[in-house]
């Protein structure tokens, strides 16, 4: 939904008011199946990514809180951490971010995984699966710097003595999402266009090839959208990163929880 409602020309019969319009029209027209399109790259990509970003981030985030405010939570240490293992987990998941965004456009030629990667790597070459890298980056280092922060925070207040508390994990996640995701949307946008290449808009502005970097990126959707396409599908991402945060943290909070105990079970 979010793939679909950032498309700055969309087709006729691809225009949604809302979430739950786009949703029930996708569902009517295209099968109940549509929206999950995309679902298996996701899940192939992110195994090894979130493993890499949690590791980093543990680590860093111990080393560097040492450094800045010994034995205390450093915010600043939180937010370096977040940034840094950033960099790790997108370099596994935008590849496969690009393949999913192919699949859910509206009308997408693709019918298979491999068969966009191998039409993407026939047609535009290897590096556009890295042809909005830096724009993730310039999107996911201060959101994860946020979502990081906003986390550790509200763990202060909801769960001072940082025990494992599947509530406050989830609230506390859902909530760092939700104003993340918000403040960097109009860098999503750019994102999207950058995987998408959407043909219709690109078109319209005598654009031809590839559209690639960031200040591109940035002026296209201006000159189509204005300031208000900056923000479309800001309600789709906040309402997508809600849950997917709120997951993430208390899956892996319950893990880190379980897998120390059992250690230091093994030990006494």
């Amino acid at each position: 939904l979010q793939t679909r409602m950032q498309s700055l020309q969309p087709d006729p019969k691809a225009q949604y008011r809302s979430v739950y319009e786009a949703l029930k029209k996708m569902v009517l027209t295209e099968g109940l199946w549509r929206p999950l399109r995309g679902i298996n790259v996701t899940m192939l990509g992110a195994g090894p990514a979130h493993a890499m970003y949690f590791a980093c981030y543990e680590k860093m985030k111990k080393s560097l809180s040492d450094i800045f405010q010994q034995g205390g939570n450093s915010h600043l240490a939180n937010g370096i951490a977040g940034s840094v293992a950033t960099l790790l987990h997108d370099a596994v998941m935008n590849p496969a971010e690009v393949v999913k965004q192919r699949l859910q456009m509206f009308n997408s030629p693709y019918t298979s995984v491999l068969g966009c990667v191998r039409a993407v790597q026939r047609t535009e070459g290897f590096g556009a699966f890295y042809r909005s890298y830096t724009t993730q980056l310039t999107m996911n280092v201060p959101f994860q710097a946020i979502h990081f922060i906003t986390y550790e925070l509200l763990q202060e207040h909801l769960n001072p003595r940082r025990e494992y508390n599947p509530r406050s994990h989830i609230v506390a996640g859902a909530v760092a999402g939700a104003v993340a995701a918000a403040a960097t949307t109009p860098l999503d946008v750019c994102k999207t266009l950058l995987n998408t290449q959407e043909n219709t808009a690109l078109s319209s502005l005598n654009i031809r090839g590839h559209l690639s970097g960031m200040a591109n990126a940035f002026s296209t959707v201006y000159q189509l959208g204005g300031l208000p396409g900056f923000f479309k599908g800001v309600q789709a991402r906040v309402i997508y990163q809600m849950p997917s945060t709120a997951i993430a943290w208390s899956v892996y909070e319950f893990f880190k929880y379980f897998l120390t105990k059992h250690t230091l079970e093994k030990r006494t």
